[in-house]
């Protein structure tokens, strides 16, 4: 592993940013938001007097990003007298923490505080090194071959206190200045130093060692199958609304080939930490109802009075022709549990290549899958937002009424399928496809793709469309007639055509909301294009309703008007519109019964609002969004 120190700052807590972010930088020693460093210095406490501060980094910050304010200030003699209790429970513990605080609003201690207090050195720096692992995940583990003496290896400990007490007396009988490090098993790798490029030096000179008794290996990739996007939303039927992705990179589907996969994917997860988000082993296969068997018999084995059984849905599933799919209640958990398990499949390649890959025995595994501070999070997490798990795909998504609809059902907890015809950028929670709703192929690989990305679509909300403008029917030309139906009626036929049997297959059923327009209720002269359009596709959706209700899908329509805060309203359209009625721009806006000005903002919540169970009973309605109309009222 290359060292990347750059240099050495005066005041040795920037030095502690810096190494923090050079560990957090590289995938193979942290993960997000494992590892945690500290620095030990002496400052002025508002009283003027001298006290001996711990930084150590605060819970929530990632070490590849994190700065000062990420690192709680810690009274160290405090903490020093907390470490020489024989007993202290986690939550007693984590609570003792924060009232050594220096900062009130600093953020929560990491919880493995403790061992930066037992090592005296000013720097200490901490990372679960995947290198590191794979010496440690042996049935004959080879740390002593690999280090020798210059290491103290504390034998696997649950971590918080039980871990700071086993520590405490083999740091008492082994540290001399010849240790440069500390491997704890199954954890990773602990080294200190009189400044934070000391620690820096020698967490590198250790990996480096790891990854050289290792060396390269690469296997022999596999070729992905070209899979029906339907089987994974038949999965995702069948586990409940979460987010199920998709990967089938040559390392990966080297794996899932293995002829041995059954056996070393199910000797469990690398490090303990890891089960939270990967649980302790994944479905080989698609028989989730076995998975969910053996995972009650796991939890009926090993739960004491007072547990409560977590979901027993897989979060990792590894098959041949799938490749492996990632589970999570959100996509950044699926995103989560496909960067810890590609880690995972490396350490037991390596592992199984220099000897024989062991985890951690079940009970261990469960004690940390149901440790009371995760227990605490759970609790404190509170209720998921409404659309958490859910997918839904918007038309017309980089602009206008589309966009709104975006934010909006993102703010309800949906991960979002966008198409446009302009490029849009993805996140975590969105992915946006450059397509053209008229051409039926390029909708079927936006469809496929949404799904590899997010495992179903549970709502569907198409909104693009055009307006061609103000034409008299006489002058109205057939190509401008034609490209307007293709757009707002055509290619939402085909859209239906295409979702729905993955509407189907929504594990809380299929919802559609349907852009539509006052002009079908209240036409006006000049646009007869986009108002037959607009009511060729409100009776299609009439129909949808009436034939998918078998079937669970709810399917209703809005009638925006006058939404000026969109693309096609110019202010010089505004004015002279505004004109033509002998109007302000302000009062032209808000020239109905309410006197209201109509936003995309307002039609997106709308939409989001109707694919909620506020409308679990409607279908098949029409709601104007357009501030009262006379005509249409």
């Amino acid at each position: 592993m290359e060292n990347r120190w750059a240099e050495t700052y005066p005041d040795p807590l920037d030095d502690c940013v810096q190494a923090s972010r050079l560990l957090g930088a590289e995938p193979g020693l942290v993960l997000h938001g494992g590892g945690n460093t500290s620095v030990k210095m002496t400052v002025q406490d508002i009283t003027g007097e001298p006290v001996e501060v711990l930084y150590v980094k605060g819970s929530g910050w990632d070490l590849a990003t994190i700065e000062r304010p990420g690192f709680a200030p810690l009274r160290l003699e405090r903490l020093r007298q907390l470490v020489r209790l024989e007993e202290l429970p986690d939550s007693r513990m984590m609570n003792e923490l924060r009232c050594a605080l220096l900062d009130a609003k600093a953020p929560d201690p990491s919880v493995e505080t403790l061992m930066h207090v037992l090592l005296p050195h000013t720097s200490v720096l901490h990372s679960h090194s995947d290198a590191v692992i794979t010496l440690t995940n042996q049935r004959e583990p080879l740390v002593k071959e690999v280090y020798g003496d210059k290491v103290i290896v504390v034998p696997y400990v649950m971590p918080g206190f039980k871990l700071a007490r086993v520590a405490a007396e083999l740091f008492q009988e082994q540290l001399t200045d010849d240790i440069v490090g500390v491997v704890l098993m199954n954890h990773g790798l602990f080294t200190f130093g009189d400044t934070a490029k000391e620690a820096y030096d020698r967490h590198i000179q250790l990996v480096s060692a790891a990854e050289a008794r290792i060396g390269e290996h690469t296997s022999a990739a596999a070729e992905p199958v070209v899979l029906d996007p339907l089987a994974i939303a038949k999965i995702r039927k069948e586990i409940g609304p979460m987010i199920i992705s998709r990967h089938t990179d040559p390392a990966t589907m080297a794996f899932v080939n293995r002829a041995d996969l059954a056996d070393v994917a199910t000797r469990g997860p690398a490090t303990p930490d890891h089960i939270i988000r990967t649980k302790r082993v994944p479905l080989i296969g698609r028989d989730i109802d076995a998975f969910r068997r053996d995972y009650r018999e796991y939890f009926a084995e090993n739960a004491t009075d007072g547990l409560v059984m977590l979901d027993p849905e897989p979060r990792v599933i590894l098959d041949p022709q799938l490749g492996m799919l990632t589970i999570g209640k959100r996509a950044k958990d699926a995103d989560i549990a496909r960067d810890i398990y590609r880690h995972t499949i490396r350490i037991i390649e390596n592992a199984e290549r220099i000897g024989t890959y062991q985890a951690l025995s079940e009970k261990d595994l469960f004690e940390v899958e149901y440790w009371e501070l995760e227990q605490a999070k759970l609790k404190l997490a509170g209720a998921p937002a409404e659309f958490t798990g859910e997918v839904a795909l918007v038309t017309g998504a980089a602009s206008g009424i589309g966009k709104a609809c975006v934010r909006a059902l993102k703010a309800k907890g949906a991960s979002v399928i966008g198409v446009d015809l302009t490029e849009t950028e993805s996140t975590a929670d969105y992915l946006g496809v450059r397509a053209d709703v008229t051409d039926s192929q390029a909708i079927k690989q936006a469809i496929a793709q949404g799904v590899e990305r997010f495992g179903g679509i549970d709502m569907v909300i198409p909104s693009a469309g055009v307006f061609p403008g103000n034409t008299p029917i006489a002058e109205l030309d057939q190509q401008t007639w034609r490209r307007t139906l293709a757009v707002n009626t055509d290619a939402i036929a085909e859209l239906f055509t295409q979702v729905h049997p993955f509407l189907k297959l929504a594990p809380n059923g299929g919802r559609v909301v349907v852009i539509a327009s006052k002009n079908v209720p209240a036409p006006g002269p000049g646009a007869a294009a986009y108002s037959a359009s607009k009511a060729a596709v409100t009776q299609l959706a009439r129909v949808a309703a009436l034939e998918w209700a078998a079937d669970g899908i709810r399917v209703n329509t809005v009638h925006p008007d006058a939404v000026f805060d969109t693309g096609l309203w110019t202010r010089e359209v505004l004015e002279q519109r505004a004109a033509h009625y002998g109007m302000s721009v302000g009062d032209y806006k808000r020239r109905n019964v309410l006197k209201t000005e109509v936003t995309s903002a307002g039609v997106g919540r709308l939409v989001a609002e109707m694919c909620s169970a506020t409308f679990g009973f409607t279908t098949g309605a029409q709601i104007p969004v357009d501030g009262g109309n006379e005509r249409v009222i």
